[in-house]
């Protein structure tokens, strides 16, 4: 059923659903063109399109925002991506500051609080397409941006529908949780792709002049070192405990008054279990999709000989109940 997750025999563990996509679909398999947008600081964003945009009412826009280290490669945006092409949204994906391989001009980057840059994105959309109606689907990091965004916008904000799955809403909580464990091999695997990233970034000496000490191995041991001195005084916090403060949407969520969809695991071993709200703490806009099992970003059914994706019926089915099914898919 679209409305309740179980995993496939076999790969019920949560590990499994958290990396089984990117062996079983390992190799990109949507092509897309590319947009670049200047923001107003100076930097730039880039948006990614399968098919041509157009002013359409009856061609919902859905705009993706991966994960932390995330691009439009990624397995879970792909599967989206096909998804939502074959019932005729029209789809984008934003590229974080800085992702995608190609470095942004500015020495910030991204952040899982960071609203203004998709909030722009969608002002400047609607100002291209005003007939257009469009919905947020966040993964991960994504994920809490979206809902932050909606708790910040109350009923004032663009966007008609919003999703997030696997969020981690509470980052405090969270960056204790992913460093416990074997989840501390994903976050070390991450961290080891945020260094690589300010080490291009600082092959522009203009760039490197702006940055934090990058020799400082201890700065890269887990995410609570790596924010308090890349990410907080990057972007403008006073420190991690500021920034974690800051940019978890957890408290937020009660203030979203657009229809919006929450699709956590308890199983997830990037996010705390606290960290997942409960019906009183979220507004009566939103939805919960909560699961005992899943993983991060995973949600594989099926079987393993012929697995399927769960997250790619449910995303579809919250869609058009909320800003209805395209005109060529009726």
């Amino acid at each position: 059923m679209v409305n309740s997750f179980s995993p496939a025999p076999g790969l019920g563990n949560r590990h499994i659903q958290t990396v089984f996509s990117r062996f079983h679909r390992a190799t990109p398999w949507i092509e897309t063109d590319c947009r670049w947008y200047e923001t107003p600081d100076g930097d730039r964003l880039s948006l990614h399109f399968p098919r041509p945009l157009r002013n359409d009412p009856d061609y919902p826009l859905v705009l993706i925002l991966h994960g932390l280290g995330g691009s439009v490669e990624s397995p879970y945006v792909q599967g989206l991506m096909e998804t939502l092409l074959a019932y005729h949204y029209q789809v984008a994906v934003m590229h974080f500051r800085g992702c995608g391989g190609v470095p942004n001009k500015l020495p910030r980057a991204y952040h899982s609080g960071d609203t203004e840059d998709p909030r722009w994105l969608v002002s400047e959309l609607k100002k291209q397409f005003p007939l257009m109606t469009i919905a947020v689907v966040g993964f991960s990091l994504g994920g809490n941006v979206v809902l932050k965004m909606l708790g910040e916008d109350g009923g004032c904000g663009q966007v008609a529908a919003g999703i997030a799955v696997s969020a981690p809403m509470d980052l405090h909580a969270c960056s204790r949780y992913i460093n416990t464990g074997i989840s501390h091999l994903y976050e070390r695997h991450l961290i080891s792709g945020l260094r690589l990233s300010l080490l291009h970034k600082a092959k522009d000496p203009q760039l490197a002049a702006a940055l934090p000490d990058l020799n400082c191995s201890g700065d890269f041991v887990d995410f609570r070192h790596f924010d308090n001195a890349f990410t907080a005084p990057l972007h403008g916090f006073r420190d991690v405990d500021e920034y974690y403060t800051q940019a978890s949407s957890k408290p937020l969520l009660k203030d979203i008054r657009t229809p919006t969809l929450i699709i956590n695991a308890v199983d997830d071993p990037f996010v705390c279990p606290s960290a997942i709200p409960v019906t009183s703490e979220v507004s009566s806009a939103v939805d919960l999709a909560v699961s005992d099992r899943g993983g991060h970003v995973g949600f594989i059914d099926g079987t393993v000989w012929s697995p399927s994706y769960w997250l790619e019926k449910k995303i579809p089915y919250f869609l058009g109940a909320v800003v209805g099914i395209p005109k060529g898919a009726r």
